[in-house]
């Protein structure tokens, strides 16, 4: 089966192309080194000319943010009938709309923070919610144009009505929940298990915390308790199968051991196309489960498919 042809796609032109660049090209030298035939290619606006003439066995998708993990790059790869990893065009595009993909969660049983979605404009000087809550565009990924608004904030950020704002006119305000940072990621029907995320430096897992190296401390296996560990692996499941994911995904959450039980366990978000990164929280998952990042790669390439 390595005698594959794999089309590596990577870099795109979301404000995610520097992130894909570096997973894309980390999957590659993995890929190769597994055997696989690879092409690296740096995704544009002449994709579908590219592989209409490529013609590769598997398309590994390694693209971020908008056009690559929203639902249009997997109806191109549709359309031309290239087995390609990840999730399908339906389940990418509700995981990339936060909103949406909240409501399906919840319809689930996946417990999540109140929010509300509203136009940016529409955030005046007055607070949307009492203090502190979080600004997050609605269709982005990687925390691009994250905002935590603290206690005793006189007014919201005036930077949302500014022209230097690059994220999209709607924006999800959401309630802060204080804690810990956790992230469960699944293959397939299989959860590979929790990691706990520690920023180092950074208020909260912000992009520099992703992806500089030394940004953020990886607790792989999470040390908390038996119940909560179960519980969020059971969640993080739950919800990539409500949202009709596939191949590799990671939910997010927050754990305010602070509350009695379970009530301070909260999902935020499924990306349904990790990043890949020196720094990415799959591999290290993966590692803890036994899994070489190699060996994980080939099962997504093998697991590729049209009709996701």
């Amino acid at each position: 089966m390595k005698d594959k042809h794999v089309a590596v796609l990577m870099g795109g032109f979301s404000s995610e192309r520097p992130v894909s660049l570096s997973s894309g090209n980390a999957c590659a030298d993995a890929l190769e080194a597994e055997g696989y035939r690879v092409t690296r290619v740096d995704v544009g606006r002449d994709i579908a000319q590219v592989l209409a003439e490529l013609r590769p066995d598997v398309a590994f998708n390694a693209l971020h943010g908008p056009f690559g993990e929203d639902g249009a790059i997997q109806g191109v790869l549709e359309y031309l009938g290239i087995p390609y990893t990840h999730s399908g065009v339906l389940a990418s595009a509700l995981a990339m709309n936060k909103e949406l993909a909240k409501t399906v969660a919840v319809a689930a049983g996946v417990p999540v923070a109140p929010s509300l979605v509203m136009s940016r404009f529409d955030i005046g000087d007055e607070h949307p919610m009492e203090p502190p809550y979080v600004i997050k565009p609605v269709a982005e990924g990687s925390s691009f144009g994250v905002i935590i608004v603290r206690e005793g904030q006189s007014h919201p950020p005036q930077i949302l009505r500014s022209e230097e704002w690059r994220y999209g006119d709607r924006v999800m305000v959401e309630r802060y929940i204080g804690g810990r940072e956790l992230t469960c990621a699944v293959m397939g029907d299989r959860v590979l298990g929790v990691c706990e995320i520690v920023p180092v430096g950074h208020a909260f897992y912000d992009y520099d915390s992703k992806y500089v190296p030394g940004g953020s401390k990886h607790v792989c296996p999470a040390q908390i308790s038996p119940n909560i560990y179960q519980k969020t692996e059971t969640l993080s499941l739950t919800a990539h199968r409500a949202i009709g994911c596939r191949g590799v995904t990671r939910s997010d959450f927050r754990y305010d051991e602070r509350l009695p039980g379970e009530e301070g366990l909260v999902w935020l978000e499924i990306n349904t196309q990790p990043g890949m990164t020196p720094t990415s929280l799959v591999p290290d998952i993966a590692a803890a489960a036994g899994i070489r990042f190699g060996e994980l790669l080939s099962w997504m390439v093998e697991d590729a498919s049209c009709s996701r």
